[in-house]
């Protein structure tokens, strides 16, 4: 079997560079990511998502983070502008705008040649929440959160784009940004498994998921992205069997350098490691780390890639005046 490598990486800028061009074909990343810095238009975005596939010489999976609200790559005048995604769970209190809502984003990412959507956000939403994450949840209850992440999942799944469960095993306890510092939960894993992993446990059969960089302290002072017990959690207590990425590798949450953090990831149990911020030295210190996939997560990469359909067809002006009804 040929193994991709266990990487995800993404470009600096709208286009690629020859480097990129010509590392991403030697580093083989099972998938590609873009950001705001890689979006200017619908031509130029399609010509990068293709260019990205002729680099790896594949079909290989584009993804983005496309939540709407603050976390919402594409924007006006090309793409809708859609609510935070608790005020959208609050203003209108029915899983089926969040349908309609994940298939009008994946309409516009599959346009565009994108097929995987970082989301839904399966964290729950609390009062002490950071602001970096509280409006991005899609509730303030496990049994909202599941209702809402279920139908936002549905709703890319019906417009051909694969859905990603994030930030498992749960993130909404974090009191601090993980972009900037280790946040700690404060509750026992026995309290943790009715709250904050039961809707990644509901949607435990999406086939990609997310970690958090997260502490639970029972577990040791080690975030679960790097947390062997926490990863057992995710496998065995919440059953995800699907490929399991880190969330961005580079955030101030991890302590040591870009190639320590991949390695104690991989051996802690994660099968993919995100690169995010496009650095040449780091994208090729992560990739040397990472390796290629072991024979296990290859599996599970291959089991998601399969999941990947044509969109289903469906009247998108329609779906465009169903939605904006919702909110009139």
């Amino acid at each position: 079997m040929t193994r991709n490598g266990a990487a995800i990486l993404a470009p600096a800028g709208f286009t690629l560079t020859p480097w990129e061009r010509d590392f991403f074909r030697d580093a083989d990343p099972w998938a590609l990511i873009l950001f705001a810095r890689n979006v200017d238009t619908p031509a130029q975005l399609t010509a990068l998502t293709t260019a990205l596939r002729e680099a790896v010489g594949r079909d290989a999976i584009v993804m983005i983070d496309q939540e709407g609200g603050r976390v919402q790559r594409m924007r006006a005048p090309h793409w809708r502008e859609y609510l935070p995604p608790l005020d959208q769970a609050e203003k209108s209190g029915d899983p089926q705008t969040f349908w309609t809502r994940g298939r009008l984003i994946a309409h516009e990412l599959r346009a565009v040649g994108i097929d995987a959507n970082c989301g839904p956000t399966c964290d729950i939403a609390s009062p002490e929440t950071h602001p970096f994450l509280q409006n991005r949840c899609l509730g303030r209850d496990p049994a909202t959160v599941i209702a809402n992440a279920r139908a936002t999942a549905s709703g890319y799944i019906a417009g051909g784009v694969l859905p990603i469960l994030k930030h498992m095993p749960g993130h909404g306890r974090a009191t601090v940004d993980s972009h900037l510092d280790l946040p700690v939960a404060d509750v026992s894993l026995e309290d943790a498994t009715d709250w904050d992993f039961a809707p990644f446990k509901a949607l435990r059969d999406i086939t990609l998921g997310m970690s958090a960089h997260i502490v639970f302290p029972e577990a040791g002072n080690t975030p679960a992205t790097q947390n062997t017990q926490l990863i057992n959690v995710i496998r065995t207590d919440i059953g995800f069997e699907g490929l399991l990425m880190t969330d961005d590798i580079s955030m101030e949450a991890l302590s040591g350098d870009v190639a320590t953090r991949t390695i104690a990831s991989v051996q802690a149990g994660c099968d993919a490691v995100l690169h995010c911020n496009g650095k040449p030295d780091e994208m090729v210190a992560v990739v040397v780390a990472a390796g290629a996939f072991d024979a296990a997560a290859q599996t599970r990469a291959d089991a998601a890639l399969a999941q990947r359909k044509a969109p289903t067809d469906v009247d998108i002006r329609a779906l465009e005046a169903e939605f904006a009804a919702y909110f009139a």
